[in-house]
């Protein structure tokens, strides 16, 4: 089976030349591989010093290149949806170019990108693609909608076509807005479906982030703050790339200081990530560019680690069933390494539990057995987030109080202290909001 790579990492850590460095460590080893940028920037052709073109290029045994057009895979699956709502701003009196613009919907290209990446991994030509992905906060937001935009259509497809198959033969023998035809409704299924798959493929066995970084405190804080919020959206971070750093080896006095700020950081890099491996490059007097140098750079950087085994730590949502005193319940845990309970927000929306770190939220669908349940708690602990389900029947608030000795609770940081679903939503309407304080 194909083994998807992803690197990212702050802008100007080195990712694309991690990324080509072992895409070339992987066509040495005598793997077919495939390497392909979603990043506007176009630095592959650099890394490789070879011309990239929109379709796959060989440029050495078993190794091709390929920089996405993003534009005609956004025109092509974007195209039709497009054209209908500019008609529909057309009617309405905008101007044909800002037209253009608001009909352009932001993330989408890059999106959409990936739909190279998920035809590539169908077609069983590869035995690993390595993706080169665009700076950190922008790969977050890439990552994230699949999830996002699949949850919104989810729940505009069906409602809107029941709507203008009713209402589509009185509508239009009114003059305005044109109504939406079938096209534009396949189009959205399509839309839908792709989205799904790329989802499938990123949160699946087969696919792994590796975080790019260079021993900085503001980059490592960044790169912390990745490995939460890829973990919030199910994906698995498999390994860490800590890029230039300074050999202690033959050190002058001012390099020698140098050394040991970076080696404090990487102590910081290691406490941080760990059990993830930190694979150290050194720093070099230029970039490595071209096939040579940059089989060089990846074979020193991993040494004798094998980068291409599939990812053994479970970094995706599951359910585990537990009797306690109360009787049967159900505890929802979802690895959140690094996050903090002053940043986690939790809320019950029906059947859907919405996860909040930091900035970035994530809709999660409750599995039927947790549906049928409400909340009786939930605690943030050693990195995990575990919720706590209880049969309906059973519910009842929860002590305010956390209990006292030994155990994990004394590390644990407890949310959701004396409510249940029911509870709140007997307070303050549909929604049960949980949090910390609350």
């Amino acid at each position: 089976m194909t083994r998807v790579l992803l690197y990212t990492g702050k802008g100007g850590v080195g990712k694309t030349t991690s990324a080509a460095g072992t895409a070339t460590l992987a066509a040495l080893r005598g793997l077919r591989t495939l390497v392909l940028s979603t990043d506007a920037a176009h630095s592959l052709s650099d890394a490789f010093d070879s011309e990239v073109g929109q379709e796959p290029t060989e440029i050495d045994d078993l190794l091709f290149v390929q920089q996405i057009d993003a534009q005609r895979r956004f025109e092509r699956s974007w195209g039709d949806i497009q054209t209908y709502l500019r008609s529909v701003l057309h009617m309405v009196g905008v101007d044909p170019i800002e037209a253009e613009e608001l009909t352009v919907l932001p993330g989408a290209e890059e999106v959409l990108a990936l739909l190279e990446v998920r035809d590539h991994f169908r077609s069983g030509r590869w035995d690993v693609i390595v993706v080169d992905c665009a700076p950190t906060a922008e790969t977050l937001r890439l990552l994230a909608l699949p999830e996002a935009l699949n949850w919104y259509l989810d729940r505009i497809f069906n409602a809107e076509r029941k709507v203008m198959r009713t209402f589509r033969p009185f509508l239009s023998r009114t003059p305005g807005i044109p109504m939406p035809d079938d096209t534009v409704f396949d189009a959205l299924r399509r839309l839908q479906s792709d989205l799904s798959d790329i989802r499938t493929l990123l949160a699946g066995p087969d696919a792994s982030v590796r975080l790019v970084l260079t021993p900085e405190a503001v980059v490592v804080a960044e790169a912390r703050r990745s490995l939460t919020t890829l973990s919030l959206y199910g994906y698995r971070v498999d390994g860490v790339v800590a890029n230039r750093v300074f050999p202690a080896a033959g050190a002058d006095n001012w390099r020698r200081q140098w050394v040991a700020a970076q080696r404090g950081i990487l102590e910081d890099v290691a406490d941080s990530f760990r059990p993830l491996p930190i694979w150290e490059s050194p720093y070099r007097a230029c970039e490595p560019v071209g096939v040579e140098e940059l089989a060089a750079f990846a074979v020193e950087m991993y040494g004798g680690d094998d980068p291409f085994a599939r990812a053994t730590d479970e970094t995706s949502l599951w359910v585990d069933r537990h009797i306690d005193t109360d009787g049967r319940t159900y505890t929802l845990t979802m690895p959140l390494p690094l996050a903090s309970a002053s940043e986690l927000e939790l809320a019950r929306h029906g059947d859907e539990l919405i996860i909040t770190v930091g900035s970035y939220r994530r809709v999660l669908p409750l599995p039927a057995a947790l549906a049928r349940g409400v909340v009786a708690g939930a605690r943030l602990d050693d990195g995990r987030l575990q919720v706590r389900f209880a049969p309906r029947e059973t519910a009842r608030p929860v002590s305010s109080e956390l209990p006292s000795g030994s155990g994990p609770l004394e590390s644990a940081q407890e949310l959701a202290q004396g409510l249940t679903a029911e509870y709140h939503l007997a307070h303050h309407g549909h929604e049960a909001a949980i949090g910390e304080g609350r």
